[in-house]
């Protein structure tokens, strides 16, 4: 079925709004180079003890140099800066302290904090922060920011483009709010941060601040960093002087756990199976030397782990769900190799998860992580245990990276999957090699690689998979070419793909405009255009191709966004497949896909997301609305909701009409940032499937923890006579504690 579209006028009307930016670029569209000599701010000695209260009022605050005069970012790159802040550092010989005063004329009022979760978003929230970068090799940062209610955010970052967000170090903050703006205290142990061997009495770090006004808009940063990098391009930073580090200690941390797990089995809400499970087991780590971290885990428990979202997927490729158990989460960047979430030869959701995402038992694990300014070396090993359905397995990866040049590296990754026999299922063998590289040709420019081979004991695994990415950003463009190539065979064990047996190409770019004649409320128009084929590895036969062409794309100064997509779609079957549970058969199939989007400004106490897309699909017709709703009437209380609908109209084989929805309410309840009940619920009509989850966290001290969890998975299946359906609900109660003591 082909349906036609006036292209023409479309890229007309694009071409105009591209060149209407092009006879004078806004003063703020310059990429400078950094700043030299940088700015510098001096860490003094605390003579006394400091109290961690959020309000600076011990005496060494007040005599401590201040770092201010912050530049700012966005909105306006360069102009002055409307709310600037006042930074002090302090040390002891346990830890580095940062406070931070963040005027606010508005006071309390003023203030933008949607909720208190851990990690939060950093464009939603005010926010002060710092980035470490002890060993000044421009590559590496670590970063502590906070909001004005005292929930923590903490990442690593390498070379400006691989984040370990999920990354929680040991460390305390406290806030305090006034009437002329908020305070901020940190506590930072020696033995959280990486630092040089001792070589002189004082130290200097590099270092950056970067501070969010959000009801502004404003991001600024102390030392200046063009507005397309982010305070992590640790190239731009400044200097941190005065810094005494105590000699090298043991740094072990031991984390062990005790936990209680109620089971029970219900069909029709009778019980058919109930267990209790007591168990304990745990984590240590051992920070070797400030570059090189060894992690064990025994009888690994994650119970506290985020519980997957499902999703109704529409496409014939692959859904990707993220990791989001923490041991794996660390250091996780160190062996991300390919295109994330797509071409991944190592992916840990293939340990201790089945395809489904039922939990499999661990019996323990080793991690070894080493970062210096001229390598990076990464190994893992972990046992899983055999049950019933799955044979016991083990998993290694080893990770070996080189640094070069300013802001380039190269490496490769090893990895090994050997299931033991279960049953009649024979032993099997699974290996992956693969090289990589990222090269920063200027600050501008960057390409990643990744060439990665797969091979098993039965021969049916040999395969290859590659990946070349270009990416091309500054204050006026951003641009891309992707190629990635998966062979039928390709096949990583511990690893993650899409699909098989294809040739994908991926080119785009958009547009940052910022004339002089837009509105007030309008802080740039980015329209561009994205295309997307696939052609059959094997032979070279097309697939699928996407021409995504965003003429309307406004990002608005409080934050907001719209957009309007025009999306052309050209599909190939080689066999069918069965989107919302529609027989589509095999075949040639044309039409053209149309979406509005419009996001509000994510700060606001109430805030919502629009997502609208309708037009042909395959043979016949499909609308999809995305509705997201979030209401945080003060950061204690936030109340989400995410509803999904799709209606298919004449679609398929049999021109079928379907609708299905996808419906979550999520709330988050807090005392503080501490002390939390998380939950939400998920009702699936396209597999008539519902999902509970409710968690109560309480941090009782830094990474130590008390959790109650309750999990409730239900779905409804034809019973063997087929005569009337049965309702199957699994459930789960969890009370965990876990304790951190660090030596």
């Amino acid at each position: 079925m082909v349906q036609k579209v006036n292209h023409r006028g479309v890229a007309i009307g694009f071409i105009l709004l591209l060149e209407a930016g092009s006879p004078a670029l806004a003063q703020d569209a310059t990429i400078f180079l950094p700043v030299r000599p940088p700015k510098e701010i001096r860490a003094v000695r605390a003579t006394g003890p400091l109290t961690i209260n959020g309000r600076l009022d011990e005496a060494d605050w007040q005599v401590a140099p201040v770092a201010n005069g912050f530049f700012q970012v966005q909105p306006e790159q360069g102009q002055p800066v409307i709310n600037d802040t006042q930074i002090r550092v302090l040390f002891d010989d346990r830890n580095v302290y940062i406070g931070a005063f963040c005027p606010d004329s508005t006071g309390p009022k003023g203030l933008r904090v949607p909720d208190l979760r851990r990690d939060f978003d950093y464009y939603s929230n005010d926010l002060v922060g710092v980035a470490f970068d002890p060993f000044r090799d421009q590559r590496n940062a670590q970063a502590f920011q906070t909001n004005p209610y005292g929930a923590q955010r903490d990442l690593l970052c390498l070379d400006d483009a691989l984040f370990d967000r999920d990354w929680d170090g040991y460390w305390k903050v406290r806030t305090s709010r006034t009437k002329e703006g908020w305070y901020a205290e940190m506590q930072l142990p020696w033995v959280t941060l990486r630092y040089p061997k001792l070589d002189s009495t004082n130290q200097s770090w590099g270092v950056n601040f970067v501070r969010i006004s959000r009801r502004l808009n404003e991001q600024t940063y102390w030392s200046p960093v063009p507005r397309s990098y982010t305070v992590y391009r640790m190239s731009y930073a400044g200097l941190l002087t005065g810094l005494q580090p105590p000699p090298p200690s043991p740094n072990i941390r031991v984390q062990p756990y005790a936990l209680v797990d109620f089971n029970r089995t219900l069909r029709n809400g009778d019980p058919v199976r109930m267990n209790t499970r007591v168990t304990a087991g745990g984590e240590v780590k051992w920070a070797i030397s400030p570059q090189t971290v060894l992690d064990a885990t025994l009888n690994t428990d994650f119970a506290q782990a985020d519980a997957d979202r499902q999703v109704q997927n529409l496409t014939r490729f692959s859904v990707f769900f993220p990791e989001r158990r923490p041991f794996f989460l660390e250091n996780a960047s160190l062996f991300l190799v390919g295109q994330e979430g797509a071409i991944q030869p190592f992916f840990s959701r293939r340990i201790g998860l089945s395809n489904a995402g039922t939990p499999i038992p661990l019996d323990a694990g080793l991690r070894l992580v080493s970062r210096t300014l001229k390598q990076n070396i990464g190994g893992l090993l972990v046992r899983q245990r055999a049950t019933d359905i799955t044979p016991a397995a083990t998993f290694a990866v080893g990770r070996y990276s080189r640094n070069f040049g300013s802001q380039n590296r190269i490496g490769g990754l090893l990895t090994g999957r050997f299931d033991e026999a279960l049953g009649r299922q024979t032993a099997q063998t699974n290996v992956t090699a693969s090289v990589d590289g990222f090269i920063r040709v200027n600050q501008a420019l960057a390409w990643n690689f990744m060439v990665s081979g797969s091979t098993g004991r039965s021969g049916t695994d040999d395969g290859l998979a590659a990946v070349s990415q270009l990416t091309f950003i500054t204050n006026q463009w951003y641009a891309f070419y992707y190629q990635t190539l998966v062979t039928q065979r390709y096949t990583p064990g511990t690893g993650f793909i899409y699909g098989s047996n294809l040739l994908n190409t991926n080119a785009g770019f958009y547009r940052i405009v910022r004339p002089g004649w837009k509105p007030k409320a309008i802080r740039q128009f980015d329209p561009g255009l994205y295309i997307n084929t696939y052609h059959r590895a094997s032979d070279g036969a097309f697939q699928q191709a996407e021409l995504e062409m965003f003429p309307v794309y406004v990002v608005g100064v409080k934050g907001w966004v719209a957009s309007g997509f025009v999306v052309p779609t050209w599909q190939r079957l080689d066999e069918g497949f069965a989107p919302l549970g529609i027989a589509v058969g095999p075949g040639r199939y044309a039409y053209t896909r149309y979406r509005l989007n419009f996001s509000s400004d994510a700060s606001r106490q109430f805030s919502y997301t629009l997502f609208n897309e309708f037009g042909g699909y395959y043979d016949g017709q499909l609308r999809s609305h995305v509705l997201s709703v979030r209401y945080s009437p003060v950061p204690q209380a936030s109340f989400a909701l995410d509803y999904t609908r799709n209606v298919a109209n004449s679609l398929g084989i049999r021109q079928q009409s379907r609708t299905t929805e996808l419906i979550t309410p999520n709330i988050r309840l807090a005392v503080s940032p501490r002390l939390q009940l998380i939950g939400f619920y998920q009702k699936n009509t396209d597999v008539n499937r519902d999902v509970w989850n409710m968690r109560l966290a309480w941090e009782f001290q830094p990474l130590s923890f008390l959790y109650v969890v309750y999990n409730s998975n239900a779905q409804q299946q034809l019973a063997n006579n087929g005569q009337r359906p049965d309702l199957n609900r699994a459930e789960q109660v969890i009370g965990k504690l876990t304790y951190l003591k660090q030596f």
